[in-house]
């Protein structure tokens, strides 16, 4: 079925009393007139043995893209919302939604920095992946000095939600971002590092890289790119656009933790940047 709004995770159901079925799909990037572009969705790949119900769809790319939501009140307002996420193919079928789960209080206090569950459904509404994020509170930036699991940033991510998958750490790096990434028995299996200056601020038309690497730092095995997104979006608000890429063959836990990765570098280095 195709998924109108849920008031949970903002996507739509059936069940809907208000669900009107979608119109045929123009091509791709166009819209019917009169109307809004219409969502193209990936089709759902046959279950595979041994991986998590749901990650079927990360076994077919090498790519993702990940485009925020702009929230109109945000845009003209101090008042900070939940961040949400469309996850497209690099053919823009959209393959995941993602959605943040966290206290008012906590995102108009602690900003940025506010603990979040990040629910990931896939085109039929189910959840199938969970970004847990914890809050933090006893140390800034772990990059000159050593980071113990207690202070660092991290997220750790389920799929099925109950079920660790892998988890993203910082550690410590001198002056630039570097994360581990660990499959669920906390063994590091790759590694991030960002460049010196991570932010991009207004006015900046340059994606900002982060190098995912090896475990032993030997060669790059793909990216995560905050991308320019334009001057206004930019300027007026938090929405940010990003890729990543990685070996088709990458297991799918790794992929879907190198996506719980990236709503980390989100929140840590673009998420405030002072639009409002």
């Amino acid at each position: 079925m195709d998924p109108t709004t849920d008031t949970k995770y903002g996507l739509q159901s059936e069940a809907d009393p208000a669900y009107v079925p979608p119109a045929p799909a123009p091509p791709p990037g166009q819209a019917l007139p009169g109307q809004q572009p219409v969502v193209q969705w990936m089709p759902q790949p046959q279950s595979s043995l041994g991986c998590p119900p749901g990650l079927e769809y990360l076994t077919q790319l090498d790519q993702i893209l990940v485009h925020q939501q702009v929230e109109l009140l945000e845009a003209f307002s101090s008042w900070e919302s939940k961040n949400k996420y469309q996850i497209k193919n690099v053919l823009g079928q959209q393959v995941y939604f993602a959605a943040e789960e966290s206290e008012d209080c906590s995102r108009q206090c602690c900003g940025s920095d506010r603990s979040f569950v990040m629910h990931i459904v896939d085109n039929m509404n189910q959840e199938v992946i969970r970004a847990v994020r914890p809050f933090v509170g006893c140390c800034l930036f772990c990059w000159c000095a050593d980071c113990s699991d207690d202070c660092a940033y991290a997220i750790s991510v389920e799929s099925p939600p109950g079920q660790t998958v892998g988890y993203v750490r910082q550690r410590a790096s001198g002056w630039s971002p570097h994360y581990e990434i660990r499959d669920a028995n906390s063994e590091v299996i790759l590694k991030i590092r960002g460049p010196c200056c991570p932010y991009q601020g207004v006015g900046c038309t340059e994606d900002v890289d982060f190098s995912v690497l090896s475990a032993d730092e030997s060669h790059i095995v793909g990216k995560i790119s905050k991308q320019w997104a334009g001057l206004a979006k930019e300027w007026y608000t938090n929405a940010d656009n990003f890729g990543i890429s990685f070996p088709k063959d990458l297991d799918v836990k790794a992929k879907a933790t190198l996506l719980g990765a990236l709503f980390l570098i989100d929140f840590m280095y673009f998420e405030d940047n002072n639009n409002n």
